[in-house]
């Protein structure tokens, strides 16, 4: 979202709404920071911030591109995940200008916050099929990429009915943006699926969903 596509009122409440959620995310991050997890977090931020990078317009004010909340939450897990994302979007709005200033509450609540954990949380109601093959594991990150980048675009939608200023009717909106993340989702979904299966392939025991898994799990995954 760039600046003006919400009403100032929409914007101070999602900024609030973010502020929030990265507050706990910061203070429950603490206790999944550990030396494997800090320099897999800064490697994902920075894949992240390059394929972000690459956007198209979709309306007037709005864009799509790559979200990567599923890719983290499953490497770093939600919390150091949440963290990311959100450093992204701070460093392309502030360095780049690619996304309002002013719109920094709503996309973080949408990709940082809604679309990461909507990810971890699909990713780990597929844990058991992830933990039993590689298979399970490309599949489970396809699925979670894929539906954390819907939701992300339907929270988009939410804050548009909310408070929308762009001039476009909501279901313009909601046509529009679901359609085209829909697409997007599908290649975020090989993306994710092939970098989750590459890192475990070499070392499962940086994926976070698979830090509790029974020892067998870095065998099958092999």
């Amino acid at each position: 979202m760039s600046d003006g596509l919400v009403s100032p009122p929409t914007a101070l409440l999602f900024g609030v709404i973010a502020a929030i959620g990265l507050a706990i995310a910061a203070t429950r991050a603490r206790s999944d920071l550990d030396d494997r997890t800090a320099p897999m977090a800064g490697l994902v931020t920075a894949f992240v911030f390059a394929v972000q990078m690459i956007n198209f317009p979709i309306l007037p004010g709005a864009s799509g591109h790559l979200l990567g909340g599923a890719l983290v939450a499953i490497l770093v897990g939600p919390w150091v995940g949440s963290m990311c994302i959100a450093i992204v979007l701070v460093v392309q709005a502030v360095l780049f200008a690619d996304g309002g200033l002013t719109a920094l509450g709503t996309n973080i609540t949408n990709m940082a916050l809604v679309g990461v954990f909507t990810g971890y949380l699909v990713a780990l109601a597929l844990r058991r099929f992830a933990v039993r093959s590689r298979a399970g594991l490309l599949a489970t990150a396809f699925v979670a990429a894929l539906l954390n980048t819907v939701v992300a675009a339907l929270a988009f939608v939410g804050e548009y009915a909310i408070g929308g200023a762009g001039g476009a009717s909501l279901g313009t909106v909601f046509t529009l943006m679901v359609a085209f993340h829909v697409l997007i989702g599908i290649g975020e979904g090989v993306i994710t699926a092939a970098t989750v299966g590459a890192v475990a392939s070499v070392r499962p025991d940086l994926v976070h969903l698979l830090r509790t898994a029974p020892a067998a799990t870095e065998k099958s995954l092999s």
